[in-house]
């Protein structure tokens, strides 16, 4: 839990590795996650090919939406969900117009820079001034286990996007695989978490 993101009226969650078989993994979590309080059963993912392409949702979606690597909604209820396991998990929330958005941003995702475009997304859909934002950055890989700091530069882009209120976990995957997972670390041959948002 991220105490940023800890309001009245949001609800987030971001899971940590589990004990249990991959094969059992997708249906692990969403039990987790429908017992914390998430109708899981309406949830919305993107497909997340790396990109910086945003939406916004309205209703529930049984599969993958296609191209998408950022969701966003105004709609209570209804639960936007990413998957990492290096990459960044982007949480944004906008407590005046109450809306919130979810990004999945690695390498490519931050050298598209899908946080500005979010941002951007957020302000022409729903009318979102960047500096009542409040961004938040989850567990991801990080230097020394990877060369290139797209943590750092997710960050400066928020800012240079007018975002006043930015939070970073500070937390690599790669050196605690004992409660996360790594693609990198782990050669590819590893599980997902995933980040879900939220308005209650």
């Amino acid at each position: 839990m991220f105490p940023a993101l800890q309001r009245d009226g949001l609800r987030h969650g971001f899971s940590t590795r589990s004990q249990g078989p991959l094969e059992n993994l997708e249906t692990e979590l969403l039990e987790t996650f429908t017992s914390a309080g998430f109708p899981m059963v309406d949830a919305v993912q993107g497909e997340q090919p790396h990109g910086n392409k945003v939406q916004a949702v309205y209703t529930p979606c049984a599969v993958r939406l296609p191209e998408l690597d950022a969701l966003a909604t105004s709609v209570p209820r209804l639960p936007l969900t990413v998957r990492v396991a290096d990459c960044g998990p982007v949480f944004f929330y906008d407590p005046i117009e109450q809306v919130i958005a979810l990004a999945h941003s690695g390498r490519r995702g931050t050298e598209g820079n899908i946080v500005g475009a979010t941002i951007t997304y957020l302000h022409t859909t729903y009318g979102s001034h960047p500096e009542n934002l409040i961004v938040q950055l989850g567990p991801c890989i990080r230097p020394p286990h990877y060369e290139i700091d797209f943590a750092a530069e997710i960050g400066r882009q928020a800012r240079e996007a007018g975002v006043q209120h930015y939070h970073d976990c500070g937390t690599c995957t790669a050196t605690r695989l004992d409660r996360y997972y790594s693609y990198r670390a782990e050669k590819g041959k590893t599980g997902r978490m995933w980040a879900v948002l939220m308005l209650e």
